[in-house]
């Protein structure tokens, strides 16, 4: 009669504690791939899904992608002047006086991050997309005091005479750039070109969104429905 190895009896049970090993060891894999793909959805779903048929939807995510947009940029240049007086024992004998004429650089900006549902109105039968806009922000003057031109004048011109007479006329300078930058014909040129800008960056991307051949209409929000 065969007898059987004893060996034999540890082949099945050995193979079951493998299998469950592998079991083991596959499931932390399991929870990490589970975990990624609900971080990727709730990216997609927060970032970049937009529900069909909502162009405000799309026309709004257009600009969350940028919060400032510079849209206008000004060059101009300034005329400054300062007069000094130096006198000796109370009596005024020092007189000079500086002309200086720099150019300045003004841009316009719009700040978008405080824009919301509410500043777009979609017209479905017309295909028509209302963008209201908030007011033009103006930077600080650039003043490019390397390319002014400067003018002195007097028989004699002290050290501290030349530093003042360069100060106030550098103040001077940019608060008649500040000055100029609010005039109502650059104003006007400035929202033209912001009305330009806004227009070109929604339309093209609502094209492509697939809401067909629309139309932006761009206005500010001190201005009157067309």
């Amino acid at each position: 009669m065969k007898t059987r190895d004893a060996r034999d009896t540890d082949l099945r049970p050995g193979v079951t504690r493998e299998q469950n090993l592998a079991r083991v060891q596959a499931v932390p894999w399991l929870i990490v791939i589970g975990l990624l793909a609900a971080v990727a959805f709730l990216t997609w779903r927060a970032f970049f899904y937009q529900e069909e048929g909502d162009p405000v939807g799309s026309a709004m995510l257009a600009f969350e992608r940028q919060n400032s947009l510079t849209v206008f940029s000004s060059r101009f240049e300034v005329v400054a002047e300062s007069e000094d007086t130096r006198g000796v024992m109370g009596v005024p004998v020092l007189r000079s006086r500086q002309a200086t004429i720099v150019p300045a650089t003004v841009e316009y900006r719009l700040d978008l991050s405080g824009m919301d549902r509410g500043d777009f109105v979609w017209d479905e039968a017309g295909d028509r997309l209302t963008v209201t806009l908030p007011q033009l922000q103006t930077s600080r003057p650039n003043i490019d005091e390397g390319a002014a031109r400067v003018f002195t004048e007097g028989a004699y011109v002290t050290r501290d005479a030349a530093q003042d007479l360069a100060r106030n006329n550098s103040q001077q300078a940019e608060r008649k750039a500040t000055a100029f930058a609010k005039n109502p014909e650059i104003l006007a040129l400035a929202r033209q070109a912001a009305r330009e800008a806004v227009r070109q960056n929604l339309t093209i991307p609502l094209q492509v969104a697939g809401y067909g051949d629309v139309s932006v209409d761009v206005r500010f929000e001190d201005e009157g429905a067309n």
